[in-house]
């Protein structure tokens, strides 16, 4: 959906902050309402239809709570996102518990207020998939008939509604993560918070942060206290993406979280009880992990409680088809697309195609077919693309002239997808599709080969 689909009710006692989120988000094509108070805003909520509403939590005549819990008494669909700028962690976190999507501390930036609405937005959409009553729609973005695919979506059927936990295995670009929100929102949960960590985006001193939170002046640079995912996710799920990146040594604390259903943020001494479903995926061979130390085998018999493995797509072919068309609707109302179909050439050769990259590979080369068609019927031509040239031009970022090897066609789009993200690993990383310990052995070579240096990168 686009966003002037979308309306967003702005609450803030400061005028100037209703006008500043008001410009803001219509710049991005929402459909904006500011008022200046609790009251006001239930006053609008009485003749008017919102998805989301941004409300500042410390206000005069009405708290951000008060406004909150009356929203959801009364319309529990919509959204709210708190705003807070006086280190009410406490108070942010008791929203989140009463039913609010996310918070936000002030000051922020207006591509941080951006991100957050983008992902309640893509959240909601996605919730309203997987708890769908009809057919597979109740599993999300999950596609496929074959006898694999069917004992998956029977699995998450049968797991949903318990609190073991279930390790996701599967090579990257098999929907690993989809599988976990299918877990989440066919379960008693699903209106609760779903919390994913990426465990390969960042170190061990800052991934104990990430989980557990902080207290104020932890370490420096700590300037204020900080509340972790395991926290956030309190009566909800939390997805431990890509486990085996993690540092082993960080894996010993994670257990014990795990096991005791308690832990404390880094710097402090209160013990937090939560109650968090946990589900974790990776895509290495768990046994051979455990053997190579990238995973304790004690953490792996707590998190394996219910396997689920994904087959890569070269042993479901049949599901090709289905997810190509799937691929082809969402495109065509994501981009405007005029593409109504492929042609029985186009698709006899996909079936028989490697795809390395699993279904993620088969969503990029579908998702190019429908920008560069000019027709309504996706050709094999246009689907198998040779010329580098407009390969290049596609994507805009690589344009090879001479033939070059792999590596160098490699190097060349790892280098200038750092540039594009102003070399911020973790973004560049997610846009390419590899996890941040990958990117950074390739950033590692580049400097040995004096290609570049470290003084560029922002993360």
């Amino acid at each position: 959906m686009e966003n002037q689909d979308f309306s967003v009710l702005v609450v803030d006692d400061e005028p100037y902050m209703v006008n500043f989120l008001q410009q803001a988000l219509t710049k991005k094509d929402y459909k904006v309402k500011g008022v200046t108070s609790g009251p006001d805003a239930l006053e609008y909520l009485l003749s008017n239809s919102i998805d989301l509403i941004l409300t500042d939590y410390k206000m005069p005549e009405m708290l951000g709570i008060e406004l909150l819990e009356k929203v959801k008494t009364k319309s529990p669909d919509i959204g709210v996102i708190m705003m807070t700028a006086y280190g009410t962690i406490e108070s942010a976190v008791k929203a989140l518990k009463l039913g609010a999507a996310d918070y936000i501390t002030k000051p922020f930036s207006v591509d941080d207020i951006y991100q957050v609405i983008q992902n309640f937005f893509e959240s909601a959409e996605q919730k309203e998939k997987n708890i769908s009553v009809r057919g597979e729609d109740r599993f999300g973005e999950l596609i496929g008939k074959s006898p694999q695919m069917q004992k998956i979506y029977r699995t998450i059927s049968l797991v949903s509604n318990s609190r073991a936990s279930v390790f996701i295995q599967g090579p990257r670009g098999t929907g690993k993560e989809l599988v976990a929100r299918a877990i989440h929102y066919n379960s008693d949960r699903a209106d609760k918070p779903f919390i994913r960590v990426n465990c390969a985006a960042l170190p061990e001193s800052l991934m104990e942060s990430e989980l557990f939170g902080h207290e104020k002046g932890a370490f420096t640079g700590a300037i204020r206290k900080n509340v972790g995912k395991f926290e956030l996710a309190d009566t909800g799920t939390l997805l431990l993406d890509e486990i085996t990146e993690m540092d082993i040594g960080l894996q010993a604390k994670l257990l014990r979280a795990i096991q005791e259903k308690e832990f404390h943020r880094v710097g402090g001494d209160e013990e937090i009880k939560v109650d968090v479903r946990i589900l974790a995926t990776s895509n290495r061979d768990l046994q051979q992990a455990i053997e190579e130390g990238h995973l304790r085998e004690d953490l792996y018999y707590r998190l394996n409680t219910i396997p689920i493995v994904l087959p890569p797509l070269s042993e479901r072919r049949e599901d090709i088809e289905p997810l190509v068309y799937h691929f082809i609707d969402k495109f065509t109302e994501e981009y405007g697309s005029e593409v109504e179909d492929i042609e029985d050439n186009a698709i006899r050769r996909l079936l028989q195609e490697e795809f390395p990259g699993n279904v993620r590979e088969l969503e990029n080369r579908i998702l190019r077919a429908t920008i560069l068609s000019q027709s309504k019927l996706l050709t094999e031509d246009v689907l198998f693309i040779e010329d580098q040239e407009t390969d290049a031009e596609l994507h805009g970022v690589v344009n090879f002239g001479n033939p070059v090897t792999i590596e160098e066609m490699e190097r060349d789009l790892i280098l200038q997808t750092l540039e594009y993200h102003d070399y911020s690993r973790t973004k560049s990383a997610e846009s390419l599709g590899i996890n941040v310990r990958t990117l950074r052995n390739k950033i590692n070579q580049y400097k040995e080969d004096g290609i570049i240096s470290d003084s560029f990168f922002s993360d």
